[in-house]
């Protein structure tokens, strides 16, 4: 580096400037820095005010020339690039010059990245949240044997002797964001396979999950037990209930082992797909099927009660089931979950 440093002095003085600026980065790396060290070495190289932040922390690292982490208010950043890691976007650096961006600034700021990324990835689980499908399934398959699946975890950054949860997910956001808000902490990996997404996760916050999300989360230790349940919750899922843990199905998940062709055959069942075509009587029918109150459902549905009473009359003679009784409600909120399964 130095003697092609010395040919290109003569020729060209940004050339030299920017090979000893790659110079300067490689050897950071050699002496295996980490980010705030990083930081404080580049604001001191830049002269300027120095940043890094990654987005799975949110935490801003903003250094002064003379080494010391500043909190004064952020100036505007004169010039900024991101962390990419495994082609995803992980973070940002950036430097806050007063005046004008210095010849270097571009040249600095690609290897302040670039060493920011290997940082990232040397000093805790990748922070990249998409893994390659192909590693999640075998993860996540039946037909893995135990050998296989432990090298697919290792390599997706999980550690042996964490338990990893699976999440079945439907949702038009990308994957990638979901994982981040409900694993903040990390590891976190996600893929798309086939109409379903996955989330594996160490840990997960079911208070994060953002609106329009349709999940099933898994409670088994082992990811392929856990992916089975996680889609059987998810199946259970609706608007009103867009989140369901497999443990709180409880005996309802029995439910979904049941054959389509005998469920279809139920005649419980086909009086809920009669009445399906209407969507006021279905959204009636959950309704109270949810409350097991007439006054409830009224209310959940921003009705008058003796609206609802009429609805409920008039189901109650097409279903041949007395809505008033708690067996009839209990049929009917077996029925109706069926019939869910069925057309999921």
């Amino acid at each position: 580096m130095e003697a092609l440093a010395a040919r290109l002095s003569h020729l060209d003085s940004q050339a030299e400037g920017a090979i000893r600026v790659v110079m300067f980065y490689d050897t950071l790396m050699r002496r295996r820095v980490d980010l705030p060290a990083l930081a404080r070495a580049s604001a001191g190289l830049a002269e300027c005010v120095a940043g890094i932040q990654l987005h799975g922390t949110g935490r801003a690292i903003r250094v002064s020339p003379d080494g010391s982490h500043t909190s004064t208010p952020p100036t505007p950043p004169s010039t900024t690039a991101p962390i990419t890691l495994d082609e995803e976007e992980i973070g940002t650096v950036w430097l806050e010059r007063p005046g004008p961006p210095n010849q270097l600034d571009e040249a600095l700021l690609d290897r302040l990245a670039i060493a920011a990324a290997a940082i990232a990835e040397r000093y805790g689980p990748a922070r990249t949240t998409m893994a390659d499908p192909a590693l999640v399934e075998l993860a996540i398959s039946t037909d893995s044997d135990e050998a296989s699946r432990a090298r697919a975890l290792r390599l997706l950054g999980f550690a042996a002797d964490l338990p990893v949860r699976v999440i079945a997910v439907r949702s038009q956001l990308p994957l990638d964001q979901i994982g981040s808000l409900v694993c903040p902490t990390r590891p976190v990996k996600a893929a798309p396979l086939a109409d379903v997404g996955v989330i594996l996760a160490t840990t997960i916050d079911q208070t994060r999950f953002p609106a329009g999300v349709r999940a099933g989360i898994g409670a088994a230790a082992s990811p392929d037990q856990s992916w089975q349940q996680a889609r059987t919750a998810l199946r259970f899922t609706t608007p009103r209930q867009p989140l369901i843990p497999y443990d709180d199905l409880g005996a309802l998940a029995l439910l979904a082992e049941i054959p389509q062709d005998a469920a279809r055959d139920n005649a419980d069942v086909a009086a809920i797909a009669r009445i399906a075509d209407n969507p006021e009587d279905l959204q009636t029918l959950d309704a109270y099927c949810a409350t097991g109150s007439l006054r409830q459902a009224a209310d959940l549905l921003h009705l008058h009660h003796s609206s609802i009473a009429r609805r409920l009359e008039h189901l109650a003679k097409t279903l041949g089931i007395d809505l008033t009784e708690p067996t009839g409600l209990t049929r009917t909120r077996l029925a109706l979950t069926t019939w869910r399964l069925l057309n999921d």
